[in-house]
């Protein structure tokens, strides 16, 4: 009751935020999983994190709506029919955002941005469609309060891509988030050397590998932090291992290898799986939500992620040496190879249920971390002031684990301000890292107000006001906020173009 009544009296959480925070308290007062006593032992040592989810799972944690086939046929639940022109399509996905649920209670993807709104600029000038886009977007920015949400661009070019950019560029918005979805032989240089132009003023938009990720599902979208997930689908649930919480239960390489790893990981997935059935079979959100009977989406297009985090901290314990170390030494790397292995190989061959979409398994996830995590670097990364000297070092080494996961995983560059003189080679950058095996790339200025945190976007002015015990709009100012401090985020190496 005390936490219930904290909630109630905070000062700095906005009335939504009390809102949600004292729903997520009424469902932790359930108990309706079935978790055996050697998972709670792992979740009480922090190696298997549920981030938080709560114990009663009612809805799916990434929902990923097929907005073409809205915007197409309209919404009888909604009560809307299909738009028309320019004015109708905004005001339509504006209402149609409000009722997407996901584990934030916002929605974490809107789509195919570009191509949703392209259709309708035929007869609208320029100007006339920036003012209306402005205000759009003015509207999501502070609507959606969460940064978790997620916006895609391209392959190809479009007229509406590059207003979205240049308005991105003047507003200066931390949502939503947006990807250019990047393919050299479809996305022309122009554009994506605006779209990189762009980043190093707004942080946005990262850079995801198109040629890597459209023959994972099919039709793929990009949502809260760098998620490739199914359109029309999405994830019941995303749980970590938290690798070097683990490691300092290890008594040596090869215990950890072959007994504790193989052991912690299948009580994650045995837990994850108790998640998806309570969902599926329990919680009727797939009976009753209007984006699953509009066939929106559909049941057999959700997975279960499953999130590494830490691996260099891992690493570096059971290396034991500290001239040894992950991202630096070949010895240290291999074994670190080898540990992903293992987790590979347990994520591809065990079941997990209701997940048809990827042969019923796992789906590995580069999880980029909380705002809790002390001393634990998000996902496969190199830790932060400890990057190579060589950016293409960084990227080498980084495409050597971004192939083990299917459902996301991304580096961030802090990069010097000058790059905004040259964004051609700013693009031969990601065309080299791309090569390299790179599935995502983020940059943004480091004398940007907006950061790229973990993933998602957060304001320096904001985080301020949270230190300050202001009150501040968005949720994840609060977890990029704690997330900047503890991971030493301000030491990030930043990169120049020499």
């Amino acid at each position: 009751m005390n936490k219930i009544l904290d909630i109630v009296t905070s000062k700095n959480l906005t009335y939504e935020q009390k809102v949600v925070a004292l729903a997520h308290a009424a469902e932790n007062s359930l108990e309706v999983l079935s978790i055996p006593e050697r998972t709670h032992h792992y979740m009480d040592t922090g190696a298997i994190c549920d981030l938080d989810e709560g114990h009663a799972p009612y809805r799916p944690r990434y929902i990923m709506p097929d907005y073409e086939k809205a915007v197409k046929n309209g919404c009888e639940f909604l009560q809307m029919e299909a738009p028309k022109d320019l004015d109708e399509v905004l005001q339509y996905l504006t209402i149609l955002y409000r009722h997407v649920p996901s584990i934030t209670s916002y929605p974490v993807y809107l789509g195919n941005i570009d191509k949703l709104i392209e259709p309708f600029l035929n007869g609208v000038t320029d100007e006339e469609a920036e003012k209306k886009l402005k205000l759009f977007l003015i509207y999501l920015d502070r609507t959606i309060t969460d940064g978790f949400c997620h916006a895609n661009l391209g392959p190809e070019e479009t007229r509406a891509g590059r207003l979205i950019l240049k308005l991105e560029k003047e507003l200066q918005n931390a949502v939503p988030n947006l990807t250019l979805k990047y393919d050299k032989d479809i996305t022309p240089d122009s554009y994506a050397e605006l779209a990189l132009y762009t980043s190093l003023y707004c942080a946005n938009p990262a850079i995801c590998n198109h040629k890597m990720h459209k023959d994972t599902y099919g039709d793929y979208g990009i949502s809260s932090c760098y998620n490739i997930l199914p359109i029309g689908g999405g994830s019941y649930t995303l749980a970590r291992i938290v690798l070097p919480r683990l490691a300092a239960e290890a008594k040596g390489r090869e215990q950890f290898l072959t007994e504790l790893l193989p052991d912690c990981l299948s009580c994650m997935g045995d837990y994850m799986n108790e998640r998806i059935r309570f969902l599926v079979e329990e919680s009727n959100f797939f009976e009753t939500s209007f984006l699953s009977t509009e066939g929106l989406i559909s049941r057999d297009k959700f997975l279960a992620m499953f999130g590494v985090v830490g691996l260099a901290e891992c690493t570096n314990m059971l290396m034991g040496d500290p001239q040894k170390t992950y991202g630096h030494n070949e010895e240290a790397d291999d074994l670190a190879e080898q540990i992903m292995q293992v987790i590979a190989d347990y994520a591809g061959s065990v079941k997990a249920v209701y997940s048809e979409v990827f042969d019923n398994h796992f789906a590995l996830h580069a999880q980029v971390g909380i705002d809790s995590d002390h001393g634990i670097t998000s996902g496969v990364r190199i830790p932060v002031g400890m990057e190579p000297e060589l950016m293409y070092d960084h990227l080498r080494h980084s495409a050597r684990f971004h192939k083990f996961f299917p459902t996301g995983c991304a580096d961030i560059f802090s990069f010097d301000p000058t790059g905004r003189n040259n964004p051609a080679a700013m693009l031969d950058i990601v065309k080299g890292a791309f090569s390299l095996g790179d599935k995502y790339i983020s940059f943004y200025a480091s004398d940007s107000d907006l950061v790229r945190i973990t993933g998602y976007l957060v304001k320096r002015s904001e985080m301020e006001k949270y230190y300050e015990g202001e009150a501040v709009l968005q949720n994840t100012v609060h977890l990029g906020g704690d997330n900047y401090r503890n991971a030493h985020l301000e030491n990030r190496k930043v990169r120049g173009l020499q």
